[in-house]
């Protein structure tokens, strides 16, 4: 099918930055990301605040006994977004939530690096019954085989348990316990790099259908966001999240020191209380361009919730499924692949690269 590669521009506004760097370590010097380290964080929002995650500016989140931190969007200029204020250098991360609904509002699970290494959730207000999957290496948004699309009961009237399990190895989207997706790092390289350098957790919602937004956004979104009908609200009911603190054994960490420029996983030394921790075989290979051959840590066990995640809808042509009975089938990519198709292939889009104002849209 032939594809046409338009580049259009989004106004920024006041509260317009979901995700974004302030210091990018592969182009200049910045302070060193600080370590979430040894400490598992499993928080129950209906209790009240997690000291961990911060509301970012114009953001003021509430908190319901039932329900979990509330994100609300009350008018278009609304994007409540909050992030962590430390750092995992691979891990896994369980979040329990239901997306908001409503054409036009998207609500999101993100993972990012100062360098802008970057893996999603992402879930459409008008379509009740899929969530989106994305990732990104280096803020780079040239390539457009990565986004996916996968089938899931009710996501916007349900509570799910999403999870991210990211080692050197593989990349993992669970919802359920059921394994959606797999990305593995062997092969992977450039644009199409794996994600490796400490991120840190990104929760929000925000409003992709309004006047000022490109048209691809807005299709993207399932059209205008009608305001006659909010708030539209996205609930986060409890997280659960692990360090594993570079996956070579530290037992712990308090800092994430970048030591070049080259954003590799093997560059980044784990230190604790300013002193170099050994992050173990660094024989390991870079998961950019060979193998790795580390076996990753133990890992939780992921969290499940009511509801169940149905058949995967796979968008990336590079990608394998199977499906068993009624289990979600897990794909599993190695890099490569054609021009995604479906919903994914209508708009792939980079949370960063919204946010800062600019927006690619693939056009088939």
């Amino acid at each position: 099918m032939l594809s046409q590669l338009l580049t259009v521009a989004i106004a920024a506004t006041a509260v317009s930055a979901q995700t974004f760097t302030k210091c990018d370590p592969t182009k200049k010097d910045c302070p060193f990301p600080k370590a979430l380290g040894s400490k598992i964080v499993d928080h129950d929002w209906t209790k009240g605040k997690l000291d961990l995650i911060k509301d970012l500016d114009g953001t003021k989140i509430e908190y319901d006994p039932n329900e979990g931190a509330v994100y609300s969007i009350k008018e278009p200029s609304n994007a409540p977004t909050t992030e962590a204020d430390k750092y995992i250098f691979f891990g896994q991360v369980d979040v329990v939530m239901k997306a908001a609904p409503g054409a036009g509002i998207v609500t999101s699970i993100v993972l990012e690096s100062d360098d802008l290494d970057e893996v999603d959730w992402e879930w459409v207000g008008s379509e009740n019954g899929k969530v989106q999957t994305n990732y990104f290496s280096k803020g780079c948004t040239e390539v457009y085989d990565r986004g996916q699309t996968h089938a899931v009961s009710n996501p916007l009237t349900e509570y799910h348990t999403y999870t991210l399990k990211w080692t050197r190895e593989k990349l993992e989207w669970i919802i359920n316990g059921q394994v959606v997706r797999t990305l593995n790092s062997a092969g992977l390289s450039g644009c199409a790099g794996y994600p490796q350098t400490p991120m840190r957790v990104k929760l929000g919602s925000w409003v992709a259908g309004k006047e000022g937004n490109a048209p691809g956004t807005i299709e993207w979104a399932g059209g205008m966001a009608n305001f006659a009908n909010a708030p539209f609200n996205a609930y986060y009911k409890s997280i659960r999240i692990q360090d594993y603190m570079g996956g070579g054994g530290a037992k712990e960490a308090t800092e994430y020191q970048y030591t070049d420029r080259s954003g590799t996983w093997q560059s980044i030394k784990v230190v604790n209380d300013g002193k170099a921790v050994d992050n173990d075989d660094k024989s390991t290979t870079s998961s950019s361009s060979k193998t790795a051959t580390k076996t990753g840590p133990t890992t939780l066990s992921t969290a499940t919730s009511t509801g169940s995640a149905t058949p995967s809808e796979s968008s990336g042509a590079a990608d394998s499924s199977s499906t068993t009975g009624g289990t979600a089938s897990s794909q599993t990519t190695t890099g490569g692949g054609s021009a995604p198709t479906g919903a994914a292939g209508k708009a792939v889009i980079s949370l960063s690269s919204i946010f800062a104002g600019s927006l690619l849209y693939f056009l088939l």
